[in-house]
């Protein structure tokens, strides 16, 4: 099983998909598969919306216990990429103990390394198109016209979460909880360190590479 950690606009979004597709492994979003628990009424998808129409966050057990189940199903025998989890030390370790139950271990934890500044750059430059998710950038790949799809000339906007105000609070989120994780198994000699600041055709050679080796 392969791990993702990285912070937010490093470049996970792009690299998953290729993983997934090239070895034939299951994608594990955290977040997609609680949506899917809720919306099946799972027992665990009963509890965690229970959480969440409180206003609570979803305890780690809740988590890990789908994932538990996720990984259960015949689509990731071969394998499987988790995304989004483990966030925090705790829950690496709990992460630990299901797997270890099932025979499994973490093979491998991908570390998209990217400095501040430039994350900064790439989200709060990053423009949508709503209705059909295409993704722009006002340095890197800016539109036709400014604040215009290049289809529609529908207008863009800006998510909420990409201005430096947001970004800058889950920076320190990911500095104080996650980069922890990222120490807890490096001294199990599994991290693999990539330079999320290349170009995406670059990370994914360097993830190939990692993966192959």
């Amino acid at each position: 099983m392969d791990a993702v950690l990285c912070p937010p606009g490093s470049g996970k979004g792009t690299q998953s998909p290729i993983i997934k597709d090239d070895y034939c492994l299951c994608h594990l979003a955290t977040g997609d598969m609680l949506r899917a628990a809720v919306a099946a009424k799972t027992p665990l998808g009963v509890k965690a919306k229970e959480a969440m129409d409180k206003g609570e966050l979803v305890s780690d057990d809740l988590v890990v216990g789908i994932i538990d189940e996720a990984m259960k199903k015949p689509s990731c025998q071969k394998g499987f990429i988790l995304d989004g989890f483990p966030r925090t030390v705790v829950q690496a370790q709990k992460l630990d103990e299901v797997l270890e139950k099932q025979g499994v271990r973490v093979d491998k934890v991908l570390n998209f390394a990217i400095d501040d500044a430039i994350l900064e750059e790439r989200i709060t430059g990053r423009w949508i198109h709503p209705s059909s998710g295409r993704s722009y950038h006002t340095k890197f790949a800016p539109p036709k016209t400014p604040g215009v799809d290049d289809i529609t000339g529908e207008p863009l906007i800006q998510r909420k979460d990409d201005t430096a105000a947001v970004l800058k609070s889950r920076l320190e989120a990911f500095h104080k909880q996650t980069e922890p994780v990222i120490d807890y198994y490096a001294k199990k000699g599994i991290v693999a360190n990539l330079h999320a600041e290349k170009p995406p055709k670059e990370v994914t050679a360097e993830v190939q590479k990692v993966l192959s080796s």
